[in-house]
């Protein structure tokens, strides 16, 4: 190059950065005043070009952008597609400038490419036509110097969701895949799932360039995207991961955060598809217990230890390659860590994960809204881990509804006869909360207490007896409903021994008290529980009635079907059924007492012409039953009736035996085995597409060999030396030593001491100590060489002696010879 053409290159660059220079400050500068004056600009500017109003400003505004999208200033482009993208924000149409826009994608300008780039993914599919004259400058910028744009380039490509263009994106996925820059390979990963939804005939091809190159790759950078590719177009191809599983669980540390996700659920289905369960398929340390400690801890502890034993080493290398993640900032990878340990490792390993789960309750109100239903799932099945760590879910007074649900139904989970105390006074406090599902998820709670630690009965039923005294209805009824819930419990025989200590808390006297206070019960719930109560235990007296009461009936449920008689008109028909179900129930004890057979008589003939039909129906049932028993609505006799007639011991066994069980306790969504840690049902309460399934253990796994790889080979051994055939060299003082010759093997990697594998030590100590040794050694070997090299010179003084001798001989013969001679 000559000088005069050097300085015209020199003056070209010069004015292309004077110009650079130029454009940038004033791009600043118009960033300033936008900042300082108009605020929200572009968005108003671009309102009218929206199209949602049709004055002479809109139009101008139209014919303004499009003048600027075909000005040749870069600065007037990049102001008018600031105008689309600011549109597109707000939800309005920009379609009308596809045309323009479409010319400006070969821009050279960085900034006003990424802008049509994004207006491009947005209406592709809307012009599919004109969207089709960009791919031949996609493809070229597939070969551009570079790697953002070529990354660009792909994402556009595969998100026009033209069918058309199918091939041509595989190709440019094929290409990119194999890009020395990992950033487009992770783009060309990205682009996988879209073009395997854009058109499912080119999957066996996706599956080829996933294996061939993706899967393949040692960058972390791209392997989080290659795993979301893979489990959005072949989950079930499990197998085809063997060779890969033992690089990508090392590799997983160093992977992006949200890559560490996806890694981690692809590594454990396919652990708990191709492995066999820890400790020989069993399931020890995974049962529903209560949390009361004693004989089901000691069995579990010694079914860690068993399955301990016994643990897969590609399962173990999954564990340890997991474990410095729960370390990780992201409240997603923590949990997926926790889901990896406690799906996939056995009993003994899940204390790891207690620290950093509790640590997310502190992170936010979001994060610990979703930590806490996960926590619900884990304390299900071994609620003594975080049973130590209860003061950690106390409510606080700022925590929103659903958590404060949630941290009181963990209080349950974690409940041991070592902390009901203080966990029930939390409950007593909680029932004064202004929310009105809280204090039923506390009463719940205080009932729920009582039936599984036996020693908080009289605490928890003197809250319950003194929380009827409420002016609140929902304490109220909430407070009945738990008391019917323990008294059933005792007289069925369910839960034997619930009520141990004075008479004045046995079930008998409980249900008296609630009688009695029917007056100030008005929640028609907690009335209706009340009354079936009455009736399902008015026979069971523990002390003789008055005079007053009929016989073989307590003296305080005729009063109540009295007074519910009286309001029957008035009463929820809820409460109108029970009432009626009430006096069936004491006119088939005592049908020949006057007074309940005209109260009979009385609530039938008002159910009989009730506007609710459930409450008629239940009427006409119930009368016609009691019709062989004796009792007669509206004077029509038994005989007249027709039908089946039933006896008054058949009578008493369909009232009082069809529903005497208590019922269970409450389930829920999460009660549900197939609701998983980190799904997103755990959350919305209901099943969602996307959560997908846990597959079950293998009685017996795949092959280990089927996983090993070249990284798993030992390292090469250190270069080896040879002697060489030469003839002997004259060393020092006459001693001939072979020369040595360094044989080459190839180029190889420089080793260390120990041929380049890492050495055994584990400390200083042992480092020095075979670090003297090996001083010692070269010592012993160097004395025995002097040893050597002092014989070989003793040997060699004898043989000169001997050949001086040996001359001497040789002219004393001589002489004689010539004497002779």
């Amino acid at each position: 190059m000559s000088g005069q053409q050097y300085l015209n290159a020199l003056s070209e660059n010069a004015t292309r950065l004077g110009m650079r220079l130029q454009e940038t400050f004033s791009e600043h500068t118009r960033d300033l005043a936008i900042t300082r004056g108009s605020g929200a600009g572009y968005l108003d500017a671009g309102g009218g070009a929206g199209g949602s109003g049709g004055g002479v400003s809109d139009e101008k505004t139209r014919a303004n952008i499009r003048r600027q999208l075909d000005s040749g200033n870069d600065r007037e482009k990049l102001d008018a597609m600031k105008r689309l993208v600011a549109l597109i924000s707000k939800g309005r149409n920009a379609s009308e400038y596809f045309a323009q826009v479409v010319k400006n994608v070969a821009s050279p300008n960085l900034e006003i490419r990424k802008l049509v780039y994004i207006y491009l993914l947005r209406y592709a599919e809307h012009e599919p036509d004109l969207a089709l004259l960009s791919i031949n400058t996609f493809q070229k910028d597939l070969a551009d110097a570079n790697p953002l744009i070529r990354a660009m380039a792909l994402r556009v490509l595969s998100g026009i969701k033209v069918p058309m263009i199918g091939s041509i994106v595989v190709l440019a996925i094929k290409k990119c895949a194999g890009d020395p820059s990992p950033y487009v390979r992770k783009a060309a990963a990205l682009a996988v799932p879209k073009c395997y939804e854009l058109d499912a005939t080119h999957l066996p091809a996706l599956i080829q360039i996933l294996t061939t190159l993706l899967l393949r790759d040692r960058s972390p950078l791209s392997l989080g995207s290659v795993a979301v590719a893979f489990q959005s177009i072949c989950p079930t191809r499990l197998d085809l991961l063997h060779p890969h599983y033992r690089r990508l669980c090392r590799v997983l540390v160093d992977v992006d955060e949200w890559g560490q996700v996806e890694m981690m659920e692809l590594l454990l289905r396919y652990v708990r598809t191709m492995l066999i369960r820890p400790g020989g398929g069993g399931t020890v340390g995974r049962g529903t217990g209560t949390g009361s400690g004693g004989q089901e801890k000691e069995t579990e502890e010694e079914g860690q230890q068993v399955e301990g034993e016994d643990l897969d080493k590609d399962i173990k290398l999954l564990l340890d390659s997991v474990q410095p993640v729960f370390q990780s900032r992201n409240p997603a990878v923590v949990m997926a860590a926790t889901k990896v340990f406690f799906y996939a490792a056995p009993p003994s390993y899940w204390p790891t994960f207690i620290g950093p789960v509790l640590r997310l309750l502190t992170a936010s109100r979001e994060v610990e809204r979703v930590v806490l239903v996960d926590l619900l799932l884990i304390t299900k099945s071994v609620p003594h881990l975080f049973a130590p760590y209860y003061t950690r879910f106390l409510v606080r007074t700022d925590d929103l509804t659903q958590v404060k649900k949630d941290k009181i139904r963990l209080l349950l989970r974690v409940l041991t006869p070592d902390n009901w105390a203080a966990i029930l006074r939390e409950f007593i406090d909680y029932a004064d909360d202004t929310d009105d599902g809280v204090v039923s998820e506390t009463i719940r709670a205080l009932g729920r207490c009582a039936a599984r630690i036996p020693e908080s009965i009289k605490q928890c039923l003197t809250a319950l007896i003194t929380m009827i005294k409420s002016r609140h209805d929902v304490v109220v009824s909430s407070a009945v409903m738990e008391l019917k819930y323990l008294v059933q419990s005792q007289l069925s025989g369910q839960a034997p021994g619930v009520f141990v200590g004075t008479q004045a808390q046995s079930p008998l006297s409980i249900i008296a008290h609630l009688a009695r206070r029917i007056d100030d019960i008005r929640h028609a719930q907690a009335r209706a529980c009340v009354l079936w109560l009455v009736g399902q235990y008015a026979s069971a007296t523990e002390e003789k009635g008055s005079s007053a009461a009929p016989e073989g009936i307590a003296d305080w449920a005729p009063d109540v079907l009295r007074k519910l008689a009286k309001s029957f008109g008035s009463e929820a028909a809820l409460v109108k059924l029970q009432t009626m179900t009430l006096a069936a129930k004491l006119f088939v004890l005592s049908p020949g007492d006057r007074r309940i057979n005209l109260l009979n008589e009385y609530v039938f003939s008002l159910a009989r012409y009730d506007a609710n039909y459930d409450v008629r129906d239940r009427g006409r049932m119930l009368s016609s039953l009691l019709a062989g028993v004796g009792l007669h609505v509206n004077g029509s006799p038994a005989e007249e009736r027709g039908g089946v007639v039933l006896r008054k011991e058949q009578v008493r066994l369909v009232l009082f035996e069809g529903k005497s069980r208590t019922m269970d306790e409450e389930t829920s969504f999460l009660d549900d085995e197939k609701v998983l840690i980190g799904s997103l049902a755990r959350v919305t309460g209901r099943s969602m597409r996307m959560d997908g399934m846990l597959p079950d253990w293998l009685e017996k796994g795949v092959e280990s060999s089927l996983r090993d790889s070249e990284d798993d080979a030992p390292p090469p051994p250190p270069v080896p030396t040879a002697i060489s055939s030469a003839g002997p060299v004259r060393g020092q003082k006459g001693v001939s030593s072979p020369p040595i010759v360094l044989t080459p093997t190839g180029v190889s990697r420089p080793s260390s001491r120990n041929g380049g594998a890492k050495g055994p030590w584990m400390d200083l100590d042992s480092f020095y100590a075979e670090e003297e040794e090996k001083e010692e050694a070269e010592k012993d070997e160097e004395d025995e060489e002097d040893e050597e090299e002092e014989e070989e010179e003793e040997e060699s003084e004898d043989g000169t002696e001997s050949g001086d001798e040996h001359d001497s001989g040789e002219d004393k013969a001589d002489d004689v010879i010539h004497n002779v001679s």
